[in-house]
């Protein structure tokens, strides 16, 4: 989330404002993310569910009354789930001034997210570049600010990393899936 990516792959924050879920509903789906003793071995294990889980958990951040606090807890927890090289492209202090800012305006422009399409898991691409195990695959949210509803295509790259745990190295909005 507002992170710069490596290897041409960037964030985008068109598509991460998601529909506020209620706060039960936040403490029941995330307890990895909330509890101050969730470690790597509780995150989802293959590339469809770590995107999902990016996608979920990017909900949490658009609740109604959450704080600040809140959402440095879950952005420390989300970084979790980025590859190495794209979790040290900005400065940890940026990324979260970024974050709220970009949560703040999402927010105050009234975008939600009323649902997204994660690949199959048939549909993720492996392949191997630069001696990395990587995934790619897609993901379509369906974004609406009043009215109007837009679907945004995303694309995200998965790496293994050194403990064969699937990491975000990076995703983009590109026109078709």
């Amino acid at each position: 989330l507002g992170l710069s990516s490596v290897s041409n792959i960037s964030s985008t924050s068109s598509f991460l404002t998601f529909t506020r879920i209620k706060e039960p509903r936040y403490s029941k789906l995330f307890p990895i993310m909330l509890s101050p003793k969730s470690n790597v071995r509780a995150l989802p294990s293959s590339p469809k569910e770590v995107v999902k889980y990016f996608s979920e958990v990017t909900k949490c951040f658009y609740i109604d009354g959450i704080t600040d606090e809140d959402i440095v807890k879950l952005a420390d927890k989300m970084l979790k789930i980025y590859d190495d090289e794209l979790a040290s492209a900005k400065e940890y202090d940026w990324y979260i001034g970024d974050l709220k800012k970009e949560i703040a305006t999402n927010k105050s422009n009234g975008y939600k997210v009323s649902s997204y399409e994660i690949s199959a898991s048939t549909d993720v691409e492996y392949f191997t570049e630069d001696g990395h195990d990587c995934a790619r695959l897609w993901c379509t949210y369906n974004v609406k600010n009043g009215k109007e509803l837009v679907k945004l295509n995303e694309v995200f790259i998965l790496r293994k990393d050194d403990n064969s745990h699937w990491r975000i190295f990076g995703w983009e909005q590109v026109n078709e899936r």
